[in-house]
């Protein structure tokens, strides 16, 4: 039987991981700052062994840089960066896309359909000015772009896109401004190639619609900002 207080600790950390990696991805905390024990163990209320576990997975996701008796700090932003994330997300999210249309059946299609039309809601509403923060947007476009790779049958794909997307979604919650028209485009067409099984198409369109994020991010001139 497992020891209740083992038991509590490991679901304490494992929230805490997830409090903290949330943060940094908002940009709570953000780009370059320092990660001093004593006030992240008041702030999420673990001990300093805890933190260091923490902070050390999220030093291998490069979310957090280890800056050796420094210390930790939050991985810093600027466009190699970006651009880098971007490519590595293309790679990855092209090639699950491909998959998922290939292998995907009517399960497949109606989570399809239900993500596109969450995030199209949302979409519709930021258009309207009748929404502002971009939060939900940002989780809803997860779970469309998630629901079109879902059917590429291999669960390390999946995760390993996901901690990508995240790192990539760091620069767009940094750069904090929703791209407009352009982007709810993008969607549909993407919606209606997956549906019509055009790999090809769909798999062109998605590295547009990923190299339209990159340049948003960059005309926001918030990495300047952020150097």
């Amino acid at each position: 039987m497992a020891d209740p207080d083992l038991v509590l600790e490991q679901t304490l950390a494992e929230s805490t991981y997830l409090r903290l990696r949330g943060d940094i991805i908002a940009c709570a905390l953000p780009p370059g700052q320092k990660l001093r024990l004593e006030p992240l163990k008041t702030q999420y209320g673990v001990g300093i062994s805890t933190l260091r576990e923490i902070l050390n997975r999220l030093a291998s996701e490069s979310l957090v840089i280890a800056e050796g008796q420094k210390g930790f700090a939050v991985a810093p932003a600027h466009e190699a960066d970006l651009r880098e994330i971007a490519e590595l997300r293309l790679l990855l999210e092209g090639h699950a896309l491909a998959l998922s249309l290939e292998r995907g059946d009517l399960e497949w299609e109606g989570r399809v359909v239900a993500a596109h039309h969450k995030l199209a809601a949302i979409e519709k509403r930021l258009l309207a000015g009748e929404a502002r923060n971009i939060v939900d947007w940002v989780r809803y476009d997860f779970s469309f772009h998630n629901a079109l790779i879902s059917a590429c049958g291999s669960a390390a794909l999946l995760s390993l896109h996901a901690t990508i997307f995240d790192r990539f979604l760091r620069y767009h919650m940094l750069a904090s401004s929703f791209r407009g028209a352009g982007v709810v485009g993008d969607h549909q067409a993407l919606f209606e190639l997956a549906l019509a099984r055009d790999a090809s198409g769909a798999v062109d369109m998605l590295a547009g619609h990923v190299g339209k994020g990159v340049e948003h991010v960059l005309s926001t001139g918030v990495l300047k900002r952020a150097a």
